[in-house]
């Protein structure tokens, strides 16, 4: 559910970023289905979760979240990450997150007819309440995990872990800008790697 940091893993092509914010909603090999560049996407996406969940800094956050919230300490851990990314938005990219934002959601409002079905469904309510802004404050991350907790019907019970993040805020901070170095490393070596299959399967 870490959206932002999908997406800035990217790098500047706007179709790779597109597969990498919609991979959720693709299923084992239909990924095929798409063109090249959203398919590197996909494929980026599913490697940074791999790379992310194996992690030790990662691991040791999700530790920190109560026991109750069992295989959703993972997800809880993605969003809070997607706060310090916004946060310090400033720490990692020169364009204004507010323009980021604004140019990513022109472009998926351009290649909708190209999306999984499941995110032709979220991306007008996801633009309509500005998701990506909100993860700058801990009320925004708030909104987010309320709605993911109506979304398991309350047997996640996402919404109360704002408690854990105010109470370790600096704690997963820490942990947050540690990791992501790490993570942005993995994802631009890791793209290449990806783009370079595709150009020696087209030869």
């Amino acid at each position: 559910m870490n959206f932002l940091a999908h997406i800035y893993l990217s790098g500047d092509n706007e179709h790779i970023a597109i597969g990498n914010f919609v991979a959720d909603g693709v299923r084992g090999n239909k990924y095929k289905l798409y063109p090249k560049d959203i398919q590197i996407g996909i494929q980026l996406h599913r490697n940074i979760d791999t790379f992310t969940d194996a992690h030790p800094l990662f691991r040791q956050c999700t530790k920190r979240l109560h026991k109750g919230y069992s295989h959703y300490s993972g997800v809880i851990v993605d969003i809070f990450f997607d706060h310090f990314l916004a946060k310090n938005w400033k720490t990692y990219s020169d364009i204004p997150l507010e323009s980021y934002i604004s140019d990513f959601y022109t472009s998926l409002t351009k290649n909708i007819d190209i999306l999984p079905p499941r995110f032709k469904r979220i991306t007008p309510i996801m633009i309509e309440g500005n998701w990506l802004l909100s993860y700058t404050t801990v009320e925004g991350i708030q909104i987010v995990l309320n709605g993911m907790n109506q979304r398991t019907k309350g047997r996640s019970k996402m919404n109360e872990a704002t408690k854990e993040l105010k109470e370790h805020y600096d704690a997963f901070e820490t942990d947050f800008t540690l990791f992501f170095e790490d993570l942005r490393a993995f994802s631009i070596t890791k793209r290449i790697e990806i783009e370079k299959q595709f150009e020696d399967f087209s030869t």
